[in-house]
């Protein structure tokens, strides 16, 4: 078989798949572009559908800012005399609000610890901006939408080697909440993705969530472990291995180990959920 008649013969199975999965979810009717990245095959059709039929999504600029953290260096090199060492960096996306050279932040949840008993206590991190970046340009202020370097005071070490991923940068005094336990509205998927399968076996069912049973979370940046405590219906109760900064009405992804690895079952709202007590700001 030669690779043209494959491909035609790959693409006529994906349609065919689709016409049966497709109806009566919330991707009926929409485009289908089948791509090849590999070979660069609609790439661009892809980037044109993104541009010209995806609305560009509201900027917030009047909240408080929020940035989530995706990733987090030391930016000094070996050798810096004391006079050179810099604070660290941090680099993510602006959720809403815009932030300035010179403003006071802190990051959320912090510092995370357990004492002798268990109990986990969170320290967050006071700062304030020295510089920003996009890219190479160096920028006065930075608004919601593409990737920010964020230039602080912050000791390098807590920084480095992307210890601050999946935290939350914010204005201090703008007080989001650190959570400890979650109730969500979740929808889980009809069937697993990434399983391999032999011949024409179909992927299998996700099945219901269970009480006890251990699930990892990805909200924002963040990737946490949630033991099920409750459910009843499309509602569910998690309880985090590690406290999460977000808020209400926040979307997440459900995921369940499967054959060794964690596969995406469905994703959710959170509804409500238990705070954890957070040190008042000594700015």
């Amino acid at each position: 078989m030669s690779f043209k008649t494959y491909h035609a013969f790959s693409v006529t199975e994906a349609r065919k798949e689709e016409k049966e999965e497709l109806p009566g979810t919330v991707a009926d009717n929409a485009p289908v572009v089948p791509i090849s990245a590999q070979l660069k095959y609609n790439i661009d059709v892809v980037c044109e559908y993104i541009v010209k039929k995806i609305p560009i999504p509201e900027r917030n600029f009047i909240s408080p800012p929020n940035m989530i953290v995706i990733r987090s260096f030391d930016v000094n090199k070996p050798g810096f005399e004391v006079d050179e060492i810099r604070g660290g960096a941090a680099g993510g996306s602006i959720v809403r609000g815009v932030l300035k050279v010179n403003q006071y932040i802190e990051v959320r949840p912090g510092i995370v610890v357990k004492d002798e008993s268990g109990n986990i206590k969170c320290t967050p991190i006071y700062s304030r901006i020295v510089s920003l970046y996009a890219e190479q340009n160096e920028l006065q202020f930075a608004v919601p939408g593409g990737l920010i370097g964020v230039g602080t005071t912050m000791d390098p070490t807590v920084v480095r080697a992307d210890r601050l991923v999946g935290q939350v940068l914010v204005e201090v005094g703008s007080l989001p909440e650190v959570f400890v336990e979650l109730e969500v509205n979740f929808f889980l998927l009809r069937r697993l993705l990434g399983v391999r399968t032999k011949g024409s076996e179909k992927q299998g069912k996700v099945s219901k969530l269970a009480k006890g049973e251990i699930l990892m979370l990805n909200i924002g940046s963040m990737s946490t472990g949630a033991k099920v405590i409750a459910v009843r219906n499309d509602l569910a109760k998690l309880q985090l291995t590690s406290p999460v900064c977000t808020s209400r009405g926040e979307k997440i992804a459900l995921s369940r180990r499967v054959e060794k690895h964690w596969r995406l079952i469905g994703w959710g709202t959170i509804q409500a959920g238990t705070t954890h007590d957070v040190p008042p700001s000594p700015i």
